[in-house]
C-alpha cells in the first residue's frame, strides 16, 4: 500500500508548488499581443500522457481586448491536413498577468498566470485547471519564433519540474506547418 501515500504526496507537492507561481512583475498586456508558437508543453494530466507523442507545434494568436481580457486563438495542423482550432477568452483578474477562463472545449475553469515573459522572445505560462478534487497543471512555453535557445528550453524544463510535473511529462513539440488563416 505504499503507492497511495506516494500518489497523495505527489499531489500535495504539486498543489503546493503551483501556488508559488506569480505573474511577472510589470506585466504588459499589450506587449503579449500577436503570434506565438507553442513550443513546450508539460502537464500532469492523464490525457496528456497518452497523447504527447502525437502533439506538434501550433500557433496561438493573443489579442488583448478593450476590457483588459486576452483572446486566445490556438490552431494546429493535423496529420490529415485538417486544422484543430480552439478559442478561449481569458478574463483579467485584479492582478496583472493573471487570468481565468472557462475552457470552450471541456467547460472546466482555468486559472492562468504569465510567469515569465520576454515579449520579443518567449513566455512561460502556468495554468491550473479545477477538476473537482484532482486539479490539473499545464505549463506552456511560447516563442515568437519556432526556435528558442537551449537556455530558454532549460528554463522551461526547470519551471515545469518546480511545478511538480514529472520529467517524462515535459515535451518540446516538433515543428509543424501552420494552419491556413481561417
Amino acid at each position: 500500500m505504499t503507492f497511495l501515500p506516494m500518489v497523495l504526496g505527489a499531489l500535495f507537492c504539486s498543489l503546493g508548488f503551483s501556488s508559488d507561481f506569480h505573474p511577472q512583475t510589470d506585466f504588459n498586456l499589450e506587449a503579449m499581443a500577436g503570434k506565438w508558437y507553442l513550443i513546450g508543453f508539460a502537464s500532469n494530466a492523464h490525457w496528456f500522457v497518452s497523447r504527447k507523442t502525437n502533439m506538434k507545434m501550433g500557433t496561438t494568436m493573443l489579442t488583448p481586448t478593450a476590457d483588459g481580457d486576452l483572446d486566445l486563438a490556438y490552431s494546429s495542423l493535423s496529420s490529415d491536413g485538417s486544422c484543430w482550432r480552439l478559442n478561449n477568452l481569458a478574463k483579467r483578474t485584479d492582478v496583472a498577468g493573471k487570468f481565468s477562463y472557462t475552457s470552450q472545449r471541456l467547460g472546466n475553469e482555468n486559472n492562468m498566470v504569465v510567469v515569465d515573459v520576454k515579449y520579443d522572445e518567449y513566455a512561460l505560462v502556468h495554468i491550473v485547471t479545477a477538476n473537482g478534487d484532482d486539479p490539473t497543471i499545464v505549463n506552456k512555453l511560447y516563442g515568437r519564433s519556432t526556435d528558442l535557445s537551449p537556455d530558454v528550453l532549460e528554463k522551461f524544463r526547470q519551471f515545469s519540474l518546480r511545478a511538480g510535473i514529472l520529467p517524462e511529462n515535459i515535451a518540446f513539440l516538433p515543428k509543424n506547418a501552420e494552419c491556413p488563416i481561417a
